[in-house]
């Protein structure tokens, strides 16, 4: 089965359901330390979308945008594909960030954080789309297992990237200027 399936989601490979979390490719891409990354939702935060791939653009050196793509595979009415970013990103399945390398040598964070904390419960989005609901039917008592532990993954992963948010990345020439 996929890495990049969600925990809990029914696909080709994953028929009972996946039983583990997603890869954090955005974080995989940060460690290397020289590579702007955003994950970016048009249907959440357009804003936030044309920022981010203006910063990849200007960017010297490589650039990855993660971008939540509805898909016909989800089971969704692809019409709402929109409304299913924008509440994946409300549910925290689908946080918004910005990572720019660049601004280390400005002593400022390279991680921004430009989602809010999730306002809706992760099953709010999840039981939306065909490929999460189906598990429900099969095998209500597992859906219900594998939808409290992805709501966890949401938290974890929120807190961590809260924590990276809040990072002083101030240098000590830099904190003496008063920046």
């Amino acid at each position: 089965m996929s890495k990049s399936t969600p925990r809990g989601a029914v696909a080709k490979f994953a028929a009972g359901g996946k039983p583990t979390g997603k890869k954090d490719l955005g974080l995989i891409a940060m460690s290397y330390g020289n590579v702007y990354v955003a994950q970016i939702a048009m249907g959440a935060n357009d804003l936030q979308t044309v920022k981010a791939i203006q910063e990849a653009e200007a960017y010297d050196g490589p650039s990855l945008i993660l971008a939540y793509s509805h898909c016909i595979a989800h089971g969704i009415n692809m019409t709402k594909g929109m409304n299913a970013q924008k509440l994946a990103v409300d549910s925290g399945h689908w946080p918004l960030f910005r990572y720019n390398p660049a601004l280390t040598k400005e002593g400022k964070n390279p991680f921004q954080l430009d989602s809010k904390m999730a306002k809706i419960k992760l099953e709010d989005f999840e039981y939306n789309e065909i490929r999460f609901k189906m598990l429900t039917k099969m095998d209500p008592e597992k859906a219900k297992s594998l939808l409290r532990e992805a709501q966890e993954d949401v938290m974890k992963k929120w807190r961590f990237y809260e924590q990276l948010a809040a990072m002083n990345y101030a240098t000590p020439a830099t904190a003496a200027n008063g920046h």
